[in-house]
């Protein structure tokens, strides 16, 4: 690889060699130190156009980094954050709330017969539900730190940080509404003459002994009953009172 100091140290060497073949006495030649001096300062010139150059592809190169990771965690095609985020941050999320004492609430929710509204009116229409879904579950969190999340399928959840019962219901109904709003028809469904999703809810006190695992698992059961008892709803498990 070719040195990308050449010049400069070109420049150097003749200064060396120039000063090198004088004799002690000899007077020195003030035109060829004024012309290396001159290049000397050319190609420092060139240097500092070459560092500021250098710094804005780095600040690019991080920029770009930085959107790869978001797009990393971004559901395609709804433009929510996807189960991979879930994956990575839940463990975090809860590390931090065990720390400060805090309060989790964990939503999972599922569209009600979403297999026969695909089969009824086709795929395409089918990613256009779940767009209509996520941005329901989206527009129904009020604080920067409420996650909505495509979990996999026609499955979603929701990440509610430093959020009791209290909390967690008032959102969970808040986005039984948004989907009911969208009033998007679906001739199939039992529960509803539109789309309609089903909830699962818990809420508790973080401890160092839980996981991520527990919470999601704890949340299904909540959204199977709510499957069991017709749909259309939410149902809301004390994480506590389950595990004792």
């Amino acid at each position: 690889m070719e040195d990308i100091f050449s010049e400069e140290q070109g420049v150097y060497d003749n200064a060396v060699s120039y000063s090198a073949g004088l004799s002690d006495g000899e007077s020195v030649e003030k035109s060829k130190f004024d012309a290396l001096a001159k290049e000397y300062a050319r190609l420092l010139k060139q240097l500092r156009r070459t560092i500021k150059l250098s710094d804005r592809v780095a600040d690019n190169l991080n920029a770009n980094v930085y959107d790869l990771r978001e797009k990393i965690h971004i559901d395609a095609l709804t433009g929510i954050y996807n189960r991979r985020f879930m994956d990575d941050n839940l463990e975090r999320i809860m590390k931090s709330q065990a720390r400060s004492g805090g309060t989790l609430s964990v939503l999972m929710m599922d569209v009600d017969f979403f297999k026969k509204y695909n089969d009824t009116y086709g795929h395409s229409e089918g990613d256009q539900c779940l767009k209509a879904v996520a941005a329901a579950v989206k527009e129904s969190l009020e604080r920067p730190d409420d996650l909505a999340i495509r979990y996999g399928g026609e499955e979603f959840a929701v990440i509610l940080p430093d959020t009791d019962e209290i909390g967690a219901r008032y959102v969970a109904g808040k986005i039984l509404v948004a989907m009911r709003d969208k009033k998007i028809p679906h001739e199939k469904n039992d529960a509803a003459d539109c789309v309609t999703i089903s909830i699962g809810v818990v809420a508790s006190a973080v401890g160092h002994s839980q996981t991520a695992d527990d919470f999601i698992k704890q949340a299904d059961k909540a959204l199977y009953i709510s499957k069991d008892s017709g749909r259309n709803r939410y149902t809301f498990i004390d994480f506590e009172e389950e595990n004792q």
